[in-house]
């Protein structure tokens, strides 16, 4: 390649990789894969090096990541937050410590190899062992402040396990696990909404919303790596440093190891190679540090990464496959899915016979026909997904998809919304609609009817013994026996569990309804906002969008689901048929606590801390974890902790657990 060629291909590569960057990092959109990224990047990297002459300030190679969202904080990283150079061979890893080896003068290194989570890297400050501030990587030297967000994080400590004192920084992944990234597309393949193209870019997009109890309804979770300046602590090493954080309380990766020389390291990376399809998140490499950190401080950085440290990167699984149809299946909200019947492949260790095409804007978009060959991938390893068609395959026999103009199975008219992807069945007595609702109803997050399978409620559906949920409370013992593969013990368990899940909490029964755009975090504001079934279902839009956490969107489509005529008459029933949830609290208006924000601190003797929070929601109360001047009132027990020192510097009430079990029984409620 000459200058001239050399000079326009860069000139591309810049312009590509720029525009792939944005995606990615501003609208947490990407449009291609890891590896076809990876790919561009080097090819860039060849270029530079082969021309460096051309090499540009503003050049990808020179900077970290994107830039912070307008909308966020600025935070200024007290330590630049680099990204690792990539090694995605044996030859690779080898010449990386070769180099190591050459300019420190030792044969022998010792590394720590960590698996390396494919998640948003982020920086946690804390302040005399409380949480105070977290931000994104940003742009390497400038992140955002995403402190409301994180908090959400269960596995991010609010306090660490013991006291440290001053100013402690630590980075981290955080995380979304193959379950939650695949419930998350699901419920937004219902809603008509665009998919999340692998759990990284779900957490991106899940960590960087504005409203905190979006991200708190996404299930995230969090790795930490790092100690900023960690001789400060006394810490020698990075195996050293891993420790210290487990001690504190944060959540460390259980599958680190120490490798003495190269050759361990090698066997760590590929021993991986195929268990990495095993671990509930995805990994998509191993990250290989030299473990001292005053050797780590001999080599340095170069301008975006350690010297002392690479990720060595597996590349992705992708099989070819033929499409032998595209059917369409039905969910509980009416969405028509297309899904391609697939030649049986393995891949990320099972095998795959189905992909989702979701929508029909998709399978034009790729171009997919019946009889193609096709590339297909797991997304975040779990959601099989067809990548690419082979069209130099063709024959000319392949052929094209239509949407059905009725639905598959009730044969009622299908709509297209204007401003949505998806097509729906208008019937919402559909049989198919039917049974996903009753899947939906019976769900963990639900009614958590235990024993009502797939299978099970095909036939309840198909028989006609079921009509609507509330059906299922009308269930006898005959009509059970009458299943097929149902002795009479399983029926009576099955009947037992019917039973029980009549007292589910509040919540898991507004979310067993369905109502569009309500998951179970939604749920919970509006079981804690209104406290009864029929509270909400009374509420006008107004009332609605005055709750933090509700906006219009969800506001109009639960009132559109209560106005619904059907909708009511299920509701109406299941409470006539007994459906009575637990922690009803009275309704707003009632209550010793009506409006006021509550903290508990400490250990109560009594009861637990949830049942606690449920007793004061009862009385009228939202509860809150962390301090602040909104705070009403802060209920004590031993070994409160900074939460008292917080609320008597601000003037809060503060209430022994006698006197909150005083309040308790004064407004009537149990304890």
């Amino acid at each position: 390649m000459d200058l001239e060629r050399a000079r326009a291909r860069l000139e591309e590569l810049i312009r590509l990789i720029n525009y792939h960057d944005h995606r990615y990092y501003v609208l947490d959109s990407p449009e291609i894969p890891d590896d076809e990224y990876d790919a561009l990047v080097r090819e860039l990297r060849e270029i530079e090096r082969a021309f460096p002459e051309l090499v540009r300030p503003d050049s990808p190679t020179q900077r970290v990541g994107g830039r912070p969202r307008d909308e966020f904080a600025r935070v200024r990283h007290s330590e630049p937050m680099l990204s690792l150079d990539n090694v995605f061979s044996r030859e690779e890893l080898l010449e990386f410590h070769g180099r190591l080896s050459r300019e420190l003068g030792e044969e022998e290194l010792t590394y720590t190899c960590e698996l390396k989570i494919d998640g948003v890297a982020v920086s946690l400050v804390y302040e005399d062992g409380v949480l105070s501030v977290a931000s994104t990587r940003g742009d390497g030297l400038v992140g955002e402040d995403v402190t409301p967000n994180a908090r959400t994080i269960r596995t991010i400590p609010l306090r660490l396990l013991r006291e440290v004192p001053g100013r402690l920084e630590v980075r981290g992944e955080v995380l979304m696990t193959k379950e939650a990234f695949a419930e998350l597309n699901a419920q937004r393949e219902e809603e008509g909404l665009p998919l999340f193209a692998n759990p990284r870019n779900a957490a991106a997009g899940s960590l960087r919303q504005l409203d905190p109890s979006i991200t708190a309804s996404r299930r995230l979770d969090c790795f930490v790596y790092q100690v900023v300046e960690p001789e400060r602590f006394g810490l020698s090493g990075q195996w050293e440093a891993l420790g210290f954080l487990a001690e504190l309380g944060f959540r460390v990766q259980p599958h680190n190891e120490l490798c003495r020389g190269v050759e361990a390291v090698w066997s760590y990376c590929e021993g991986w190679r195929e268990r990495r399809f095993d671990l509930p998140y995805v990994i998509d490499g191993v990250v290989v540090k030299l473990d001292s950190f005053r050797l780590q401080r001999e080599l340095g950085f170069t301008a975006k990464a350690p010297r002392f440290a690479v990720a060595f990167k597996y590349p992705p699984e992708e099989k070819r496959t033929k499409v032998l149809d595209i059917q369409v299946n039905v969910g509980r909200t009416g969405t028509l899915t297309p899904v391609a019947i697939l030649e049986p492949v393995r891949l990320s260790g099972t095998v795959v016979r189905r992909a989702s095409l979701h929508n029909e804007d998709e399978v034009r978009r790729k171009g997919v026909m019946i009889g193609d060959y096709v590339w297909v991938r797991k997304a975040g390893e779990i959601i099989p997904e067809v990548v690419r068609v082979d069209e130099g395959a063709r024959t000319g026999e392949e052929r094209p998809f239509e949407m059905p103009k009725s639905c598959p199975v009730c044969g009622s008219p299908v709509v297209r919304l204007e401003g949505e992807v998806a097509h729906r069945c208008v019937n919402m007595s559909c049989p198919a609609v039917l049974k996903e609702r009753i899947r939906h109803f019976a769900s963990r997050d639900c009614m958590d009817i235990r024993g009502l399978g797939e299978k099970l409620v095909d036939q309840l559906v198909e028989r006609g013994l079921v009509k609507s949920v509330s059906d299922l409370y009308r269930l006898r013992r005959e009509d059970l026996l009458s299943l097929e593969r149902m002795g009479d013990k399983s029926a009576q368990n099955l009947l037992s569990a019917i039973e029980r899940s009549k007292r589910r909490p509040l919540p898991k029964l507004i979310n067993a309804l369905g109502i569009r755009y309500v998951g179970l975090r939604t749920a919970e504001i509006l079981a804690d906002r209104f406290g009864s079934l029929k509270g909400l279902m009374s509420a006008p839009e107004e009332e609605l969008l005055s709750v933090e956490g509700i906006g219009p969107q969800i506001a109009s489509s639960i009132r559109a689901f209560f106005e619904d005529e059907a909708n009511a008459r299920v509701v109406s029933e299941l409470l006539e048929l007994g459906v009575t949830p637990e922690g009803v609290r009275a309704p707003v208006g009632e209550g010793p606590l009506r409006g006021k924000k509550v903290v508990f601190t400490g250990e109560l003797s009594s009861m637990s801390r949830a049942r606690a929070e449920e007793l004061a929601r009862a009385m009228g109360a939202s509860v809150s974890s962390s301090v602040s001047s909104r705070t009403d009132l802060v209920v004590a027990g031993r070994n409160p902790g900074s939460k008292l020192d917080r609320a008597l510097k601000l003037g809060v009430r503060v209430v022994g657990e006698e006197e909150f079990l005083e309040m308790v029984r004064s407004s009537g409620i149990e304890l």
